[in-house]
């Protein structure tokens, strides 16, 4: 477990929604967590439940609909839709009541004025929501945009120290001074082009779908070098043979195309692909779901050696609960695009206070035949559990660090369960 109490990612309020003719899919419905530096934090739940979506979010492969995304304290992401869609709204709520003024019939001049003054005041509250919504807009495609100029600004002023003292110790050696002004050059170009969200990488779920069949190894793992604009092909192929031997292959894998790989190899090169942009977290996206179980212990082993060598954060997203357990210093447990329990590893197994989260734990099996035959499954009903008609349910704290999305009534009977 890690003792940092240093904040590397935080997610707050996120929502993703995806149309669905005139309604909405909420594949993720308001969820709130923190991830500190160094941690391994578990994301688990049933499949369809928003996890991957989560993960897709975090990194801008989707455009959130809601909420806020920071990374090393700087707003990486925001939802800009919920702000277009409250200005729709207003709108459409603001015409229909100035339609419904204007169709009164037989109106006196003093009913007249009444009704002008109404329509004056509608317009005056839309101006106000559509400006603030305006603003919030603005704001967030300023942050988008400076964030990156600022990582790139710090990434030119750390390489502009770093060469001061080489130039100066070259400065009598004319060839060697040119050599370092080349590599200089080069460096504060790939700089420039760098930004703040590709120290998150990703490892896709599928092994096989997320390599493409027409591109040789070396062409997949390098191609995050290429776009940042690395042009040394030697130096590339140098990384390349690097990371292939960190993530367990060889040098002579680097011409091959994925279809020559088993599966537990297709996900080491996916790893390879994520590792080599030297991240500072890296979100895993259910990486041994598509393996054969004696491939799973193998990969699994690798991101624990891989996290402490290169000191990485990672975003463990699975359903299998005991993985979780064994990989994570965290876990948050997601229900139906909702947050519903979070808390220590150890915590979250030795307290399960939400009804899903007890329904998840009692369908862990184990090697034991005299347990298996008493095991008691525990089936969860949302419907049956919970009465959120009047005592409206929120992500509350019931002891430090363990949250549990709950009303006032069951936040008072899990802390007595706790006790």
């Amino acid at each position: 477990m890690q003792n940092n109490n240093e904040v590397l990612l935080k997610v707050e309020h996120l929502c993703q929604y995806f149309r669905l003719g005139r309604k909405d899919l909420k594949a993720v419905d308001d969820v709130s967590f923190e991830i500190r530096k160094g941690e391994t934090f578990g994301l688990v739940g049933e499949s369809g439940c928003g996890k991957t979506t989560t993960g897709r979010s975090i990194i801008k492969l989707y455009d959130i609909t809601s909420g806020n995304v920071y990374f090393k304290g700087q707003r990486i992401g925001a939802g800009i839709r919920s702000y277009k869609d409250a200005i729709s709204t207003a709108r459409s709520e603001a015409s229909k009541k100035i339609k419904a003024l204007r169709a009164e019939k037989n109106v006196d001049s003093a009913r007249k004025a009444e009704i002008q003054e109404e329509i004056k005041k509608i317009n005056e509250e839309l101006g106000a929501i559509v400006d603030k919504n305006r603003a919030l807009i603005k704001d967030a495609k300023v942050d988008s945009k400076k964030v990156d100029q600022e990582y790139a600004k710090s990434l030119l002023k750390a390489l502009e120290a770093e060469y001061a003292e080489k130039f100066e110790a070259a400065k009598l050696d004319d060839k060697k001074l040119a050599e370092l002004k080349k590599e200089y050059k080069n460096r504060c170009k790939i700089a420039k082009k760098s930004k703040l969200v590709t120290q998150i990488q990703m490892i896709f779920q599928d092994p096989i779908a997320s390599l493409d069949p027409r591109m040789t190894v070396r062409d997949i793992i390098s191609e995050g070098l290429v776009i940042k604009g690395v042009t040394d092909k030697d130096y590339i192929n140098e990384k390349v043979y690097e990371i292939l031997d960190m993530v367990g292959l060889v040098p002579e894998h680097a011409d091959r195309y994925p279809h020559e790989f088993s599966g537990g190899q297709r996900q080491r090169i996916g790893i390879a692909r994520a590792v080599i942009m030297q991240p500072e977290m890296i979100i895993a996206d259910e990486p041994i779901s598509a393996l054969d179980v004696s491939i799973q212990a193998q990969v699994i082993n690798l991101l624990n050696d891989l996290r402490e060598r290169l000191g990485l954060t990672i975003l463990f997203i699975a359903h299998d609960l005991s993985v979780v357990k064994y990989f994570s210093d965290r876990i948050g447990v997601m229900y139906f695009g909702k947050m519903v329990e979070l808390a220590d590893s150890d915590e979250l197994f030795k307290n399960p206070l939400h009804p899903y989260t007890k329904s998840l734990l009692s369908a862990i099996p184990l090697p034991d035949p005299v347990y298996e035959k008493q095991r008691v499954r525990i089936h969860y009903n949302p419907i049956a559990e919970h009465d959120y008609s009047v005592d409206t349910p929120s992500f509350r704290e019931i002891t430090p660090g363990h949250f549990v999305y709950c009303n006032d009534a069951e936040e008072k009977e899990y802390k007595q369960l706790i006790k």
